[in-house]
């Protein structure tokens, strides 16, 4: 990991306070922080009204719920990373039900490595999840730029009598005129004739 360009904030969920001291020596500040604790589900989702987390930890069996249920609904509504421990008689079956949603498993008791390196492919796939939400968040900007500039060529349109491809240029050449984006061109547009 590379603590200078990522730190990751983590929402660590257990009932056990023995189990909280064996996990924060293993997420260095320098690499997660903030680090909040929470005792059962129920805190854990005001912590999450609050804020959002990178990576969710959950050590299973939660006092309020198992905690699979809220490690599946943390996956699909959210972008966080989730971990979830669980024993290892129950492994195999919390594994096959919470991994097709994204959910990583560790079977407890476990060696610090094996909770170090997956809390690495954690943090690994959380990077990921980022740079996809930046592609989206400047593709969605682009699509409302787009559909803003529509609408104002529609308004040249019906006020000017201009063809669609005048009003496409016009609004071209407002911008490069005036050194400002087609975006601010538009809204001039649709301010002056609304």
């Amino acid at each position: 990991m590379d603590s200078v360009t990522q730190s990751y904030s983590v929402l660590l969920v257990s009932a056990s306070a023995k189990f909280m001291d064996s996990v924060l020596p293993l997420l260095p500040e320098r690499s997660f922080s903030p680090i909040t604790k929470a005792p059962d589900v129920s805190s854990a989702r005001r912590c999450l009204l609050e804020r959002s987390y990178d990576l969710l930890i959950i050590n299973a069996p939660l006092p309020d719920e198992f905690g699979t249920n809220f490690a599946l609904d943390i996956c699909q509504s959210t972008q966080t990373g989730v971990l979830l421990l669980v024993r290892a008689e129950q492994y195999p079956d919390v594994t096959a039900r919470v991994a097709p949603s994204g959910v990583l498993t560790l079977q407890k008791p476990t060696s610090p490595a094996l909770f170090s390196s997956t809390l690495q492919l954690l943090c690994a796939t959380r990077a990921r999840l980022r740079r996809m939400e930046q592609k989206t968040a400047t593709l969605e900007e682009k699509m409302a730029e787009i559909r803003l500039v529509n609408r104002a060529k529609w308004v040249l349109i019906e006020q000017l009598k201009m063809t669609e491809n005048e009003a496409h240029k016009f609004i071209e050449r407002q911008a490069m005129d005036r050194c400002v984006t087609r975006r601010t061109i538009a809204e001039n547009i649709l301010a002056t004739y609304k």
